[in-house]
């Protein structure tokens, strides 16, 4: 696996993009192996950061991760006895500004990590082609997964579109091979000084690159590699509970590590390996963990194969479901994305999302059900909201647990299956914990009233002080009527037009 010819290039230049990290990363791995000189650098790509508000957690997120990986850096050309390693770091267009850096330095090769997002594809293109013209190589590699593209295909060389035979068939074949780190920092003594020509080093402010300040810090989420490899200490103290714990918002159950394996300041070898040897010790909390980054592969290999899930259905029958439409929709959206749908748990979870960033993920398929089959409407746009608010989010996992919700995906909930968001609330948040830390006015209510108020007692309504209505909103719907509805839909769309 670490296997390499001898160097063959006088320089080279890793270009980092979701991989903010200085070890186990197979770009700089490679890089450093087959070349004498290697050069570093990250770009803050102005076609990505253009449409996002300008106050942004991930960009402030990115950013402190950055100036972690320049620091990485410099301590790993020092424990070489090369000084003065810097990242290099450019703001603009990546097919202007990596072929235009490649040529000031002068490398030969440009080395990164696979990305199979359609955008990200289209401006790997657009680099290649640019580098291609001053006779310069693009050279990716896997790095973001365990396995990618078609390393796991069925018997018939097809892919998987079910989650439990493409999980068997990924648990056969993982071993230590797979999920062993790739140790760049054992050939960090080619990394190169900073070049003169580069200009001044060090990492622009969040003003700089034409951003605010966040809230990211009082959030207390720790950034760079550091940040994950401190929250990973933290979740591998509790993984053998993660089955039980993980459903409970109120608990801390989570790994919180879905930013970090978004950016890659976590290595996803790492925590599949730390996974796997737990597994095999007998560890059902870690079995339980591990099944949920086998998810995260399996709707990364749905991407690639069906790069048409961005907007279309993958059961193409269910782009056939008339969704509700027009004011009335607009107004059950606005209530839905601001925690106003009467619906305590689907509220404090979207409240959640709006204060933090983060949701739980039983209440990731909670929202997306209740907006999807209890309100009617189409899920990209409970996708689209999503991937504004989300720090870790993930085209392809948030694609893929969006199509879940919505029966629309592959492997996904059957249409008619569909949950009860007082059900859910009963079970998972029993006490109504969660519920009261997002909607402190509902706190007076009883443990039982808590999760559906409108059928509380006047006394129990006058007790706690609430009125609905003025303190808290009555429910946008009905959920038996709205069940009902969605049945209907799902099967007009299902009937074959004679």
């Amino acid at each position: 696996m670490h296997k390499a010819p001898p160097r063959s290039l006088d320089r080279a230049l890793v270009w980092f993009r979701r991989d903010l990290r200085a070890h186990d990363h197979a770009a700089l791995y490679a890089a450093c192996r087959a070349a004498r000189q290697v050069h570093c650098v990250f770009l803050f790509d102005t076609d990505i950061l253009a449409p996002l508000p300008r106050q942004d957690r991930r960009v402030a997120f990115i950013r402190d991760s950055v100036a972690d990986l320049d620091g990485q850096l410099q301590a790993l050309g020092l424990s070489h006895g090369v000084s003065n390693v810097r990242l290099i770091v450019r703001h603009g267009q990546a097919a202007v500004e990596i072929p235009r850096l490649a040529a000031q330095l002068g490398v030969q090769t440009v080395y990164a990590s696979h990305d199979d997002e359609p955008a990200s594809l289209a401006r790997d293109a657009a680099v290649r082609g640019k580098l291609a013209d001053h006779g310069v190589l693009l050279h990716t590699m896997k790095d973001h997964v365990v396995f990618e593209r078609s390393e796991l295909l069925t018997a018939g060389g097809t892919p998987y579109s079910v989650f439990t035979p493409y999980k068997t068939a990924w648990l056969k074949k993982v071993d230590e091979f797979y999920l062993r780190a790739w140790p760049a920092d054992r050939h960090a003594d080619v990394l190169a000084p900073w070049p003169e020509t580069a200009g001044a080093p060090g990492v622009p402010t969040l003003a700089a690159l034409g951003f605010e300040p966040t809230d990211l810090h009082s959030l207390k989420l720790p950034t760079g590699s550091a940040g994950g490899q401190t929250m990973l200490g933290e979740f591998l103290d509790r993984i053998d509970h993660y089955g039980q714990s993980r459903d409970f918002p109120a608990v801390k159950g989570p790994s919180y590590l879905g930013v970090h394996l978004r950016f890659g300041t976590v290595s996803i070898r790492r925590l599949a390996r730390e996974a796997w040897h737990r597994m095999q010790g007998g560890s059902r909390g870690a079995e339980v963990w591990l099944s949920e980054l086998i998810w995260r592969d399996f709707y990364h290999q749905i991407l690639h194969h069906h790069p048409r899930v961005v907007g279309q259905a993958f059961k193409p029958e269910y782009d056939k479901v008339k969704w509700e439409h027009g004011k009335h929709a607009d107004a059950l959206f606005a209530a839905w994305c601001q925690g106003r749908t009467g619906y305590p748990l689907v509220d404090a979870a979207m409240l959640q999302l709006l204060r933090t960033g983060y949701m739980h993920n039983r209440l990731r398929m909670v929202s997306a059900s209740f907006l999807v089959k209890d309100l009617g409407l189409d899920w990209r746009r409970g996708e689209a909201w999503f991937a504004l608010h989300l720090n870790d989010f993930d085209l392809a996992a948030n694609n893929g647990g969006w199509q879940w919700a919505a029966s629309t995906g592959c492997d996904a909930q059957p249409y008619f299956r569909i949950f009860n968001p007082v059900a859910q609330s009963e079970k998972f948040d029993p006490e109504g914990k969660f519920i009261k830390r997002y909607l402190p006015q509902l706190a007076g209510l009883p443990p039982k009233a808590i999760h559906a108020p409108w059928l509380a007692q006047p006394l129990e309504l006058a007790a706690a002080e609430l009125r609905l209505g003025e303190h808290y909103p009555e429910p946008v719907v009905a959920h038996e009527v709205a069940r009902d509805r969605t049945l209907a839909r799902y099967a007009a769309a299902r009937t074959p037009k004679t």
